[in-house]
């Protein structure tokens, strides 16, 4: 059995960072943000899960490569 649990786990995470920063793009200069000091949450953390979703994705296809 050849499974590689990072590649599930990089699509996954890469997706919802993708879905993050989209949103957080599209909601810039809202209101939404006047609660945590015009800080654009969105874009941190879905820019976070996005290098991490990646990252995954890095290494598991340089071990399928392998």
């Amino acid at each position: 059995m050849n499974f590689d649990l990072r590649l599930p786990i990089g699509i996954l995470f890469s997706l919802f960072g993708i879905i993050l920063v989209a949103f957080g793009v599209l909601t810039k200069g809202s209101e939404i943000y006047a609660k945590s000091l015009d800080h654009n949450i969105n874009i941190s953390w879905g820019s976070l899960l996005l290098l991490f979703g990646a990252t995954m994705l890095t290494l598991a296809l340089r071990a399928r490569s392998k």
